[in-house]
């Protein structure tokens, strides 16, 4: 283990895993530090969003995840209300129902092909940091010892140690309480791949793993014990039971637990040169399956702007971006979740009635359905534009075929694997980003359809223009350029 890496993750996790394998693959040294050892066969996480799955395919591995669950086209809200999948403009019009282990092999795997450290059975006990760097004390079989390190994240999760040690407060509250899980067999397994429901008794949920086991969820709504409280199977059967009309044979039981959902957002994602992503830095609602996916894509923004930062070209203010386009999304993650699971949990049998005529009708409305199906799956999220930016400054890109600056047809999202910003544009503009070269990639849509749209690292537009005549255009472009990519080379 390296003592002087320049990036320290702590937490591995998704976002921690993710994290590690996008700085790695950029040239910063790195170091995750997990405190478990081995593979954990147990999982809060199983729902893989089409907004994640497009992060992915950004980086090569979305196929290699995909083999590893099922596709769900269609989602069920409280029981009666569908929301459909399949028109959602993304190559991955699906959820993907997948154990969080699936996934982090995944990540695991790629962050050390790119060259990450990733230590296991490493306990970190403190950190404190200057204006040169983190110091981060670390204790394990070794023994104790400290990494220095340029800088650090905490992807710790919700009893983050990091957080603690920059003594931040996480501010909330719990929002249900006594849910419990459990990992079983089923004798009768269900004929959809994904159950809910939600009635006067409480809520039930169930997914299958794909691999024989399946995670349930339950709620009682009479009956609500501490979460160190010990869980009976039988507890488990008599709420799916009395919800979803059948416990579909529930036995074998691997995994048993009680637990309380809240709502937390820490006030900042950055403090000097430590950061906090995923559950260190917000914990909601399981409702629409956000945990994961919410970290990961907070993983995947700060990414490339420690990168930058690191390779000395970051542009003033890149870094702090990060704090202020990620706490947005956590609120809006945080509020969005908790809004469905307080209408899926309501006590009363009318407002119960009112909700699913409502959404019935809502979602028979083509644009509400959309709207619906681009929030949980993530193709919604965007990111702040100042007064006189394009429009689609801050939107997520769809991925579109593309042809290089050297001829070669591909798609913009294959493109992106480079971790490079993407120049796109619908006419030759051959040697408009040759100064940022390394930092920049010219693209030319094969449908001829594009102005010239600055694509991030990350997938969203950083800036865009219809404007026509060149010597305004490209001093427009310039200008971005610079605000984003950092000067050019001499």
């Amino acid at each position: 283990m390296s003592q002087t890496p320049d990036v320290v993750v702590v937490g591995g996790g998704p976002a921690g895993l993710l994290l590690a394998g996008d700085l790695a693959a950029a040239g910063i040294s790195c170091t995750l530090l997990e405190q478990r050892t081995g593979r954990s066969p147990l999982t809060r996480a199983f729902a893989v969003h089409a907004r994640t799955l497009e992060m992915f395919d950004a980086r090569g591995i979305a196929e290699r995840v995909i083999e590893t669950g099922q596709r769900v086209a269609a989602l069920s809200l409280f029981g009666t209300i569908e929301v459909d999948l399949s028109d959602l403009p993304t190559r991955f019009p699906f959820v993907l129902v997948t154990p969080q282990y699936n996934v982090e092999d995944v990540l695991a795997e790629r962050a050390r092909e790119a060259g990450a450290t990733l230590v296991e059975g490493a306990e970190v006990t403190g950190l404190v940091q200057d204006g040169d760097g983190v110091t981060v004390r670390v204790s394990g079989d070794g023994g104790r010892r400290e990494l220095r390190a340029a800088y650090a994240v905490g992807a710790d999760g919700v009893r983050s140690t990091v957080r603690e040690a920059l003594g931040l407060p996480f501010p909330g509250e719990a929002v249900v309480e006594s849910v419990m899980l459990a990992d079983v067999r089923l004798t009768e397994p269900p004929d959809e791949v994904l159950v809910a429901n939600a009635n006067d008794d409480g809520f039930a949920f169930v997914a299958p793993y794909g691999d024989g086991w399946f995670r349930v969820i339950a709620w009682d709504r009479k009956l609500q014990r501490p979460d160190d409280d010990p869980v009976d199977l039988d507890e488990v059967r008599d709420v799916a039971s009395r919800v979803l009309g059948t416990d579909f044979g529930m036995h074998d039981a691997r995994w048993l637990s009680r637990f309380h959902s809240d709502e937390r957002l820490v006030p900042s994602y950055r403090e000097g040169r430590t950061f906090l992503a995923g559950d260190a830095a917000h914990v909601h609602s399981p409702a629409g399956g956000q945990g994961m996916n919410t970290g990961l894509q907070d993983s995947a923004n700060l990414s490339w702007k420690l990168a930058a930062q690191l390779h000395g070209w970051a542009p003033p203010g890149l870094l702090d971006s990060y704090d202020t386009e990620r706490r947005a999304v956590g609120a809006s993650v945080v509020q969005g979740s908790g809004t469905l699971l307080r209408m899926a949990l309501t006590g009363s049998a009318a407002l119960r009635a009112v909700r699913n005529v409502a959404g019935a009708v809502a979602a028979s409305i083509g644009p509400v359905q959309r709207k619906a199906g681009e929030f949980v799956s993530g193709l919604a999220i965007g990111y702040g534009r100042s007064r006189g930016d394009h429009p689609l400054v801050g939107k997520r890109v769809p991925d579109v075929a593309v042809i290089t600056d050297s001829g070669t047809k591909t798609r913009l999202y294959e493109t992106l694997r480079a971790g490079r910003f993407v120049l796109l544009t619908g006419q030759d503009h051959h040697g408009l980003v040759d100064p940022w070269a390394g930092r920049v990639d010219l693209v030319t849509t094969a449908d001829r359809s594009h102005g010239l749209t600055l694509v991030r690292p990350d997938g969203y537009v950083a800036w865009a223009t219809d404007a026509r005549p060149m010597i305004r255009r490209d001093a427009a472009l310039r200008a971005a350029l610079i605000a984003w990519a950092g000067d050019p080379v001499p």
